[in-house]
């Protein structure tokens, strides 16, 4: 068995050499897969969430059902804000509803920096479970929203394409923007040493909603404090940013210590190399709905992505998270193909 340190995707974050290229899904612990289904139908997303035997459970389905190199927590970003004090639902094929958004100053007095031992502790309790369920079998993967995206959320009070009350609350009212990004960032920082301390490998923000800012803007609201988090943690466990849509900044996160950074389909390998340099590892790009192929064009196309990223410093992975209309031998085709693949034979 391998040692913790000897997994394939630390080994990669770490820019070691690796027998071949490692693989994981982001969303891969949920939607897509028929197990998932049957106890989504029993419980509630936020029950499923805070039961940590349910967590660790819908964790690990997909190592065991897809053969994925890591497994990443089975929560939502959106618990943060639920601990900071808002009311969060998460509605079944509708999304998120967060009934009172913050929009002025006065509703300031109803968040707070919370205690996230006490009130994430459902989540830190999960993750010492999936340890011992996964008996070191692949690493485990903690995760939480980028401050910029669950402002979003936190202002919106919903999910939208544009986010455009969140984008003018930022526009109008900086200075409460501003404070509303470092209350992210303290309890995100928080937070994910919280999961480190409990037993996650490695730890993934997610900015989904990057790609909405301007690269002046992105740099400004988002990235000043994703390099806040990066720093304090960075010593801890290596950390992964997805920035999605965020291309014009693949640069100056690359110039953070990070150890890997998740780029989407809309930008070609070579070009995000060139962007970051050789030194740090990428993660991605495979378009998710391409996985709605026929199998032979999976393989095809899979294997002309792992040509182009080449085997050193790369974790393949899909440009967003998994649709929940994939099938499952199409999730296990992509995962084959690239567990199989030999770079000495393409």
């Amino acid at each position: 068995m391998e040692t913790a340190n000897n997994h394939l995707l630390l080994k990669a974050l770490k820019g070691e050499e690796t027998n071949r290229v490692p693989v994981w899904m982001m969303r891969q612990a949920g939607r897509y897969l028929p197990e998932y289904i049957k106890i989504r139908e029993k419980y509630g997303f936020f029950e499923r969430c805070q039961t940590p035997e349910l967590a660790a459970e819908i964790t690990i389905q997909p190592v065991d059902i897809i053969g994925v190199d890591a497994a990443i927590l089975f929560s939502d970003i959106l618990v943060v804000p639920q601990a900071m004090g808002l009311e969060v639902q998460l509605i079944e094929s509708k999304g998120p509803y967060l009934p009172n958004p913050i929009r002025i100053e006065k509703d300031f007095s109803r968040i707070h920096i919370p205690n996230v031992q006490e009130k994430l502790s459902y989540v830190t309790d999960a993750i010492k479970l999936i340890k011992t369920n996964l008996n070191n079998r692949v690493p485990l993967i903690g995760f939480a929203g980028a401050p910029w995206t669950l402002l979003c959320y936190m202002v919106q009070g919903s999910g939208s394409k544009t986010f455009d009350t969140a984008k003018a609350f930022c526009y109008q009212q900086p200075e409460l923007a501003h404070r509303l990004l470092q209350m992210i960032t303290d309890t995100t920082i928080d937070y994910l040493t919280a999961q480190i301390e409990a037993g996650a490998d490695t730890v993934q923000l997610f900015d989904s909603w990057g790609g909405l800012l301007s690269k002046a803007d992105f740099e400004m609201f988002s990235l000043k404090y994703i390099s806040q988090i990066v720093e304090k943690i960075k010593d801890k466990a290596p950390t992964i940013i997805f920035a999605k849509g965020a291309w014009h900044s693949l640069t100056e996160m690359s110039k953070l210590e990070a150890a890997g950074l998740g780029i989407d389909w809309c930008i070609t390998p070579e070009k995000a190399r060139e962007f970051v340099g050789e030194r740090i590892c990428l993660q991605g790009n495979f378009d998710p709905a391409k996985l709605l192929a026929p199998i032979p064009i999976i393989e095809r196309e899979t294997k002309e992505m792992l040509r182009a990223f080449g085997k050193k410093n790369y974790i393949a992975n899909l440009g967003h998270g998994i649709l929940p209309n994939v099938p499952v031998d199409h999730a296990k085709a992509f995962v084959n193909t690239i567990k199989e693949f030999d770079f000495q034979n393409c």
